[in-house]
């Protein structure tokens, strides 16, 4: 069975779908985990930390493939282009060939596989319809795999802290387990002081119904991946599988990584690891200057605080028949570097025809916004509509810098109105 680590930046499916109703969904649905890495990343940080992985070589040239299959002798192997999208076994590339995964017992192929991939595109439902540039390939021994469990530690906030959810159901069919037989999923808190014990783990590793020696193996990983979680200051560690083989070992095949953005001071050498050639330029730009940023595809573009407020003026743009071109929030604490950076980057996308700024005052002050939006107008000069709509802490003083600017600025009375004017702005 072919088998590999994955990460997303985003909270996984399964856990979701084992929270529904939870108060951890919707804070992972509220956050924004911005560091993302390949599955071969993570994978080197499980086996730096002592979890026990499968082997596997990385080919980054398609001239070295041959070497890899001289040095890297395994009895099957895995080979899986590397990039930040799903579904890439049922993928196909630009040069026609199919599946960004393929496993094979015949090493002379390998070479073969390896250049058909790297320097092409891969195309699945998760990419982009131009597909991925293919710049790494991981080799991987390919693991038998006799029983599949799931382990998962998650930082969660209906329990205060940290827990392990574990089920002797894992691999791909995990979230009709907890849909169908929740018995089958047993969350155990975990004491931050104390940590998992060994008693803990054993019984943990009982539930996932290994007998035997394996019980004190699976209990040892266990251990393992909780220091790993607390070193790396994760929000979640997701094994599935955790897997038994037929070797009489227990092995963490597949794996959902994320880690706390609020720790990158404490992780530098992890952050440093974030390959951006897969992401938007201008998100990369955006979080530079500590701005949140996502593109889409119409044609009027949004820079608000909050991302409540965001999503509400998203939709009432949809609502009077207009498009927005992106989520942009500038968030609490924002500065007038902040605010021309936001118009920077939202007019270097040429599809934009017109910009809604829509500011809640609490924390943030209505002038500095204000001083910000005519000081952007003028160093980038502005030539599309520009409507403001602001409310809230030092308003009126906004409205006066703004009104005495000498800029066509369009003032908006409410939400409603500036979408009104945004959408009438394009005809």
């Amino acid at each position: 069975m072919a088998v590999f680590l994955r990460h997303s930046g985003r909270a996984s499916a399964t856990i979701q779908s084992l929270f529904s109703n939870s108060t951890v969904c919707k804070v992972f649905s509220l956050q924004i985990r911005k560091l993302n890495l390949l599955e071969y990343q993570s994978k080197i940080l499980l086996q730096d930390n002592g979890v026990n992985v499968q082997k596997f070589q990385m080919v980054d040239r398609a001239e070295d493939a041959e070497r890899v299959v001289q040095e890297f002798r395994v009895d099957e192997y895995v080979v899986k282009a590397q990039i930040m999208a799903g579904g890439r076994g049922l993928g196909y590339f630009s040069n026609g060939f199919k599946g960004g995964v393929h496993v094979t017992k015949d090493r002379s192929k390998v070479p073969e596989i390896i250049k058909k991939m790297i320097g092409h595109r891969l195309i699945t439902k998760q990419t982009p319809m131009e597909g991925i540039l293919v710049k790494k390939v991981m080799v991987a021994e390919s693991v038998n795999i006799q029983r599949e469990t799931y382990l998962c530690l998650l930082m969660d906030r209906e329990y205060n802290g940290p827990v392990i959810i574990a089920s002797p159901c894992g691999g791909m069919d995990i979230e009709n387990v907890a849909e169908e037989t929740p018995h089958l999923i047993h969350t155990l808190p975990v004491d931050i002081y104390e940590g998992v014990t060994d008693e803990m783990a054993e019984k943990t590793a009982e539930f996932l119904e290994f007998k035997g020696d394996l019980k004190y193996k699976a209990a040892a990983e266990i251990k393992k991946l909780w220091k790993f979680f607390l070193k790396v200051d994760a929000v979640q560690v997701e094994i599935n599988p955790l897997a038994e083989t037929d070797t009489a070992s227990v092995v963490s095949v597949d794996a959902k990584i994320q880690f706390d953005d609020n720790a990158k001071f404490r992780q530098k050498e992890i952050f440093d690891l974030e390959d951006h050639s897969e992401t938007d330029p201008r998100e990369v730009e955006a979080a530079k200057h500590n701005l949140n940023y996502i593109g889409m595809s119409g044609n009027i573009g949004c820079l608000v605080n909050g991302a409540g407020l965001a999503m509400a003026t998203m939709d009432i743009i949809k609502l009077h028949g207009g498009e927005p071109a992106n989520f942009l929030d500038v968030g609490g604490s924002v500065q007038e570097n902040q605010v021309y950076e936001a118009f920077r980057i939202i007019s270097s996308d040429t599809n934009v025809k017109a910009i809604l700024v829509n500011v809640f005052g609490g924390i943030v002050n209505c002038a500095t916004i204000a001083n910000g939006i005519v000081n952007a107008s003028r160093n980038i000069e502005l030539k599309i509509p520009l409507i403001v709509r602001l409310e809230g802490t030092n308003v009126a003083a906004a409205k006066q810098i703004l009104a005495e600017s000498g800029l066509p600025i369009q003032l908006a009375e409410n939400l409603e109105d500036a979408a009104q004017k945004a959408v009438s702005s394009l005809v």
